[in-house]
């Protein structure tokens, strides 16, 4: 990413940051119509959830020019991620839900310069958990070799 990338990204969740409940309700809202197969690995109660998920967007945002601050973080939610069923096609929707809900909350402050930040935001913490997840899984399917 681009020093001017983390600033668009910076600055872009800072106007989501007021709107952090309300954006969470869009992006599990669009999640679970894209991507159905994904409800059941949540709780009924997404209270918590959605905390979680912002709080971790915040951080990983925060952090995007010190990524030694977030990585141990993103790869320990990526191992975690394995136990509840995760697999990396599931990163597709979610990044799919997370720039649809940016868009809806930010309107036309989403601009294309904004977007392209966002998604290299995303690829960069998706590729930190995928790989981490990998890690936990490939020992169990390697370990009767």
């Amino acid at each position: 990413m681009t020093p001017e990338q983390v600033v668009l990204v910076q600055d872009s969740f800072a106007k989501v940051r007021p709107i952090a409940g309300a954006a969470a309700d869009l992006f599990y809202g669009r999640l679970f119509e894209i991507a159905p197969q994904v409800r059941p690995m949540f709780p009924d109660d997404m209270r918590e959830q959605k905390k979680k998920l912002m709080a971790m967007l915040g951080l990983a945002v925060t952090n995007l020019h010190k990524p030694e601050m977030v990585v141990p973080t993103l790869q320990t939610l990526g191992r975690q991620h394995v136990s509840f069923g995760t697999q990396a096609a599931h990163y597709e929707p979610v990044g799919a839900a997370l720039l649809w809900a940016l868009e809806q909350g930010l309107g036309p402050d989403f601009t294309p310069a904004v977007r392209e930040a966002w998604v290299e935001t995303y690829v960069l913490v998706a590729n930190v958990m995928k790989a981490a997840a990998a890690e936990v899984r490939r020992p169990e399917s390697t370990a009767d070799a």
